[in-house]
């Protein structure tokens, strides 16, 4: 029977060649432009963002000491062909899948669809020149084009203010239905905070080379739209399902199995958070979860215990062995090998990953443990809003104290950790353990900021002043590097961080090489000769950082 409708409609085509066309290469099943779905393809949108943002920020945590930096020199540590993963997320799936989005949403007043992918748009855009410096876009994402050349970094920053004003503009019209918004579940307000806020970020920035710099960031304080409260948060929130698909935390992902393993984190960050105050930072127990209580004595299982301190190493720098209670970590650019250490190294806790909260049981991760992988990506918390106007007061001169700044950074970062942890299935957990302990959280958070402001009136310059208020920004992005990453270029702060294991590992990344997908097929992009390249931003001096 299929045999005789093919024949007729061959027939068919043959009396009425001037109005049938049948084309065999066709596939009714292909998504194209002409049937493509807007919700499906908002969905797949906000997936590969959240893997945007999961690859990039990967990158930032490892250079600025949140995670082990692996490979013992800078410029072996990102490889061309390292970030060609990256590059296609960016390009193959998210910019060409905004690109198809936006006109057909707003061609059916989908204005909220169309709003929301404007501000990961804008996000992504700034976020490749942060890491990479000059990009293609201008002539970009064209099927006439296979050779698209670099945009000035400069430019595409202007690319990306527009396209968080076009978002604004977006979510100020009517639109004729709400998406499945993974981030903000229909809440207009907070998605026109959310653009707002990561407008801030950009201006932040690019202060360095942007003279204008305080008035665009005095008008966005004026507008009071930025984020301000932990229901404003712009994270990207996951489940507990493993399989089918799996929507646990990619870092629980990696850490919470039968055999462990998983990233490794940094001594240095451990170390600033067990005693950079004297005391244990209320978010540690929060942040990471040890698997074991005690230092291990095998070299077996960590084979610097044995090792003298390097001499480039200042006498007070952590090595090996961050504190005297199993926190167990690398050190920055270790690249010594994996020793069967999987079940024992510190794991990711609680806040950001959904793991487990350390309570001092020092028992193995295991699949489902915690809170199963319900963490989030913070990608801009009110903390953060605090934060970087504390650094815009204090450089700029912006409008605001930045004293009380940093102190409404440092409380409101203890808040949404804390809101989060009670929020969780690990809440018992942390009741009965303060409860056993008589720990105080609030108490212990007063205590902390009362060291930090005293650190900051101490301070005798501002140069002083703006290291307290980057290192407590540091200390509050754990599961952000991208706000680390751009703050250690743009302000050489914190200082006195860890140095590399190896006195010469060469300078620091000031921008990634291009990936060799993108340099093997584009024949007019060249690769960089080195990773000491500057972003256009980056006005510093090659020595600023380390």
């Amino acid at each position: 029977m299929i045999r005789k409708i093919k024949i007729l409609l061959l027939a068919g085509c043959g009396l009425f060649a001037s109005s049938c066309e049948l084309n065999l290469l066709d596939n009714p099943n292909a998504v194209t432009v002409s049937n493509t779905n807007v919700n499906f393809l908002l969905n797949r949108i906000q997936l590969d963002y959240s893997s945007f943002f999961n690859q990039t920020s990967n990158i930032g945590m490892r250079l600025t000491r949140m995670l082990n930096q692996g490979s013992a020199l800078y410029d072996n540590a990102y490889a061309p062909s390292g970030t060609d993963g990256l590059w296609g997320t960016s390009y193959s799936s998210l910019l060409i899948d905004i690109k198809t989005l936006i006109p057909r949403a707003e061609s059916s007043n989908l204005f909220f669809h169309a709003g929301i992918s404007r501000v990961f748009r804008g996000y992504v855009l700034a976020t490749l020149v942060d890491y990479y410096g000059n990009i293609p876009w201008s002539q970009a994402l064209s099927a006439e084009n296979f050779n698209p050349g670099l945009d000035e970094g400069k430019t595409i920053y202007e690319v990306a203010l527009k396209d968080l004003d076009d978002a604004i503009a977006d979510f100020n019209k009517t639109s004729s239905a709400v998406p499945a918004d993974f981030f903000y579940r229909g809440n207009k307000d907070n998605w026109i905070r959310a653009a707002k806020t990561i407008k801030l970020k950009l201006l932040l920035t690019r202060r360095l080379a942007d003279p204008g710099a305080a008035a665009a960031i005095n008008a966005l304080i004026a507008e009071n739209l930025l984020i301000q409260t932990t229901a404003q948060n712009f994270t990207f929130k996951f489940g507990t399902n493993l399989t089918n698909p799996d929507s646990r935390h990619p870092r629980y992902g990696g850490q919470y199995s039968p055999t462990g393993g998983g990233d490794y984190q940094a001594n240095f960050y451990i170390a600033q958070l067990y005693a950079g105050k004297g005391a244990p930072d209320p978010r540690l127990r929060l942040y990471m979860y040890r698997q074991t209580v005690t230092n291990t004595s095998s070299t077996n299982e960590l084979s610097c215990i044995n090792n003298q301190k390097p001499a480039h190493y200042a006498t007070d720098m952590v090595f090996c062995v961050p504190t005297p209670v199993g926190y167990w970590g690398r050190d920055h650019l270790s690249n010594e090998g994996i020793p069967p250490d999987g079940l024992r190294r510190t794991a990711w806790g609680l806040y950001p990953a959904g793991g487990l909260y350390d309570n001092d049981a020092g028992l193995p991760v295991s699949q489902g443990a915690g809170a199963g992988g319900a963490g989030i990506h913070p990608i801009m918390m009110s903390s953060f809003v605090d934060f970087m106007l504390a650094e815009s007061a204090l450089i700029l001169k912006t409008t605001g104290t930045p004293r009380t700044l940093l102190e409404a950074g440092v409380r409101k970062s203890m808040a949404d950790v804390r809101a989060f942890a009670l929020a969780s299935s690990q809440s018992g957990a942390i009741v009965a353990f303060e409860s056993r302990t008589n720990y105080v959280w609030a108490t212990e958070v007063d205590k902390y900021v009362a060291k930090v402001l005293a650190l900051y009136d101490a301070a005798a310059t501002d140069d002083a002043k703006m290291d307290v208020i980057a290192r407590e920004y540091w200390l509050a992005l754990y599961g952000n590097g991208n706000e680390s990453y751009n703050m250690y270029r743009r302000t050489g702060k914190p200082t006195k961080m860890q140095p590399a294991l190896e006195a010469n590992p060469g300078s620091f990344v000031r921008s990634l090489y291009y990936p060799s997908s993108l340099v093997n097929r584009n024949s007019s992009v060249p690769q960089k000769s080195n990773v000491t390249v500057p972003v256009f931003w980056d006005t510093n001096p090659a020595t600023l950082t380390n």
